[in-house]
């Protein structure tokens, strides 16, 4: 019936049957066509004046004639300076452009990847006649057929160059009745969840501690609930009776005794709007495991693995979309708040790229590794200077130590010391400790000590290699601190 009734409004709203164009909303967007294909209409249509930057309108500021083709040099210097600002603000930038040569392209592309914001492509590919006609069709301005058909000729040789830059979404518009009903439709960044206000409980990396997590959330007042599926699949419930939310820095896998039934309580709790979880890096190899990369079944890996092996090829399904799901960093509380695996600097925030996902999930790197063949991390936090707590893990520490506005919550549980969890926004640290040690670390576990040094390794490494490499007056000073606008964070 829901069906039949779609249908019928569908014939008769035709506007119904528009085509969405899906675009991040912090974005570089780029129009391409010749001139007479309609991206300045389209572009006031669906865009703010303030959000268009126009080559024609920065030709008028100029020299008072957007026709003027010898204001062009200067006119795009303005407007890639202007391009360049609004990126830097996080701001949605398009551009009103012909841009149908690669060379016009690529300095575009690269303040979309300086900045870390995806590009995206809205391609107007009409017949010649189409142009013309709109071309004609102008008011006080016709660039004519001869410069048409050369940018036309661009277009057209451009085509395998388009599919091959780095757009993250490319739209062709064939029809100009595609562009007329055309609906832009802005998505935020995944890892975009500035309207999540809190409370929060932000819980460290777990790695398969399932009894220590439920020790954690019921000390944190959440209720956990079992039950059985008609299935027979066991299921769980979590809930707080004040409506807080449970955020994950990652790493739900590996290691641990019970990988599975941490799954499915965290996939219960997001399913539920009751948590958000951000992917970790052994949670990304097990995601890639699942869609059958090659991967070295090893550093707690090979425990997942068969762990899941008693479990149902749907389960493995549903573990494989939930991942699939995840982001690579949360920015919640109006920007107040972020939480990524292993931490983000600031000028990552909010933004996406193969950049801030690497670090998101790895941290900052030297790009050298230590004798056991482990990354060199940097001790990013110890410069940071940005607005927003930053809420992290991936590096077990023996303590959780505020270190500016940053906070690594990885107490190593699963290596046998403590699962910690940070309540938002009281700043409270709650801890349980480990029942056992369930592996081995591959490094010790950092010290407060050890978080005053510019490399995330033990003190004794950092100096060695400090002292080889580093004069003396150049070395970071420790800013170890307590909790921010706190009077310290309180353990419990």
């Amino acid at each position: 019936m829901g069906v039949e009734r779609d249908t019928a409004s569908r014939h008769e709203h035709p506007e119904m049957r528009r085509r969405r164009l899906v675009i991040p909303a912090l974005s570089l967007v780029l129009l391409i066509g010749p001139s007479g294909a309609g991206k300045s209409t389209f572009a006031r249509t669906h865009f703010r004046p303030t959000e268009i930057l126009s080559s024609d309108a920065f030709r008028a500021m100029i020299a008072d004639d957007e026709a003027d083709q010898s204001a062009t040099r200067e006119a795009f210097e303005i407007l890639h300076r202007v391009a360049e600002a609004r990126l830097r603000r996080g701001r949605l930038t398009v551009i009103d452009a012909t841009n149908t040569r690669r060379e016009a392209r690529l300095p575009l592309l690269e303040l979309a990847r300086r900045y870390h914001v995806p590009c995206v492509a809205i391609i107007f590919d009409y017949p010649l006649e189409v142009y013309l006609e709109h071309d004609r069709r102008r008011v006080g301005r016709q660039v004519g057929r001869a410069v048409i058909e050369r940018q036309m000729a661009q277009l057209t040789a451009n085509r395998s160059a388009l599919l091959e830059e780095p757009f993250q979404r490319r739209y062709w518009i064939r029809k100009p009745e595609e562009a007329i009903h055309a609906l832009v439709v802005r998505r935020p960044l995944p890892c975009d969840r500035r309207w999540w206000h809190g409370p929060f409980d932000i819980i460290g990396d777990v790695h398969g501690c399932f009894d220590e997590l439920v020790e954690l959330v019921e000390r944190l007042g959440y209720r956990v609930a079992e039950r059985h599926s008609p299935s027979g699949e066991l299921e769980y419930a979590i809930a707080h009776p004040e409506g807080r939310r449970l955020l994950f820095v990652g790493d739900l896998v590996d290691r641990g005794p019970k990988i599975v039934p941490v799954l499915r309580l965290a996939m219960a709790a997001c399913a539920r709007g009751r948590a958000a979880i951000v992917l970790g890096n052994h949670d990304r190899k097990l995601l890639r495991y699942l869609t059958g990369h090659p991967v070295r079944i090893a550093h707690g890996l090979e425990v997942t693995v068969e762990q899941l092996e008693a479990e149902s090829e749907d389960f493995k399904a549903r573990v494989r979309r939930f991942l699939q799901r995840l982001p690579h960093h949360l920015v919640l509380d109006e920007g107040r708040l972020v939480v990524a695996h292993a931490g983000l600097p600031q000028e990552y925030h909010g933004r996406d790229s193969p950049v801030v996902r690497r670090v998101a999930l790895f941290g900052v790197t030297t790009g050298e590794v230590d004798e056991r063949g482990l990354p060199i991390r940097v001790n990013w936090a110890l410069a940071y200077r940005g607005r927003a707590i930053v809420v992290y893990g991936h590096t077990p520490v023996t303590d959780a130590v505020w270190i500016n506005r940053t906070i690594n919550i990885d107490t190593g549980c699963v290596f046998g010391n403590r699962l910690t969890a940070l309540r938002y926004p009281e700043l409270e640290l709650v801890s349980v400790p480990a029942r056992h040690a369930y592996a081995v670390p591959p490094r010790r576990l950092l010290t407060p000590e050890d978080l005053t040094q510019p490399l995330l390794l033990p003190r004794e490494e950092v100096e060695r290699i400090v002292a080889s490499e580093m004069p003396m007056n150049e070395r970071p000073t420790s800013t170890v601190t307590s909790a921010p606008e706190s009077s310290g964070p309180r353990a419990s």
